[in-house]
This record gives C-alpha cells, sequence and structure tokens, in this order.
C-alpha cells in the first residue's frame, strides 16, 4: 500500500476525480508533488511536500493551492503473519480554503474525496496485487 500512495505519477490511472499528477522534485525524504482535481465540473490543483517514512509513513503539507491548510498522514500497520501482504491502512487529513466561495464550491467536492481516498487505494492494491 505504501507503494501505491508514493507513486503519485499513477493516481490519474485510479483516481477517477484526479485529472493530473506530477513529481515536481523527489529525494531521499519523500518528494514535492502536484495533483490537479476534477470534479462535477471544478478543476483545481494543489502542490504538497510529502515527507515518506520507507514503508511505514507518509507525511503531507501544502505547499500551494486553493487551501488556506492542508495536512495529511497515511499510514501503514503490518497486520498478522503475513507482514509483507498485510496492513492496516489509517489516513488523517486536515483542511481549510483560502476564501469562503473556494469552501462553498470546493469543499463539498473534496469532503467526498477524502472520504473515498482509502477505498480506492484498497481497490486499486486488489487490481495490482490481488485480493486476499
Amino acid at each position: 500500500m505504501y507503494a501505491l500512495v508514493t507513486d503519485v505519477a499513477k493516481y490519474p490511472q485510479f483516481l477517477p476525480w484526479c485529472d493530473k499528477s506530477r513529481v515536481i522534485e523527489q529525494d531521499e525524504g519523500g518528494m514535492t508533488a502536484e495533483v490537479g482535481l476534477a470534479f462535477a465540473g471544478l478543476h483545481q490543483s494543489f502542490t504538497t511536500r510529502n515527507t515518506h517514512i520507507a514503508g511505514r509513513e507518509v507525511q503531507l503539507k501544502l505547499v500551494d493551492g486553493p487551501f488556506s491548510n492542508l495536512d495529511g498522514t497515511w499510514k501503514f500497520h503490518p497486520v498478522g503473519e503475513q507482514g509483507e501482504r498485510a496492513c492496516r491502512v489509517e489516513l488523517q487529513m486536515s483542511y481549510g480554503f483560502s476564501n469562503f466561495a473556494l469552501q462553498a464550491l470546493v469543499g463539498p467536492v473534496f469532503d467526498t474525496i477524502a472520504s473515498s481516498l482509502v477505498e480506492a487505494f484498497v481497490k486499486r492494491a486488489e487490481q495490482v496485487y490481488g485480493e486476499g
């Protein structure tokens, strides 16, 4: 799951609301990435600095975009004896928008996206690695 979350360039292949993604800069500690949203006729993009703790955690911090703040943490906890093949995924996100108009327009869209994000990655894992 960690590999899927950190493979930002492939997001448009399986996240229906993602119309573009690119890694702007990558280094040993993580990456700076841009993700484009297209949902219900709205198009926005945002850039985050993603700090990686190999196999265990990805921390997101807003660099640029329509948000006043955007912070998130993906955590990956090995489960059972399958350690390598099974994990519990946890995503915590907090965000706000830079003005009321954006909050009114983009807020409900981003709420929907955020609430379905873990499920989208689980489905992608089933496609890539098989069920189980």
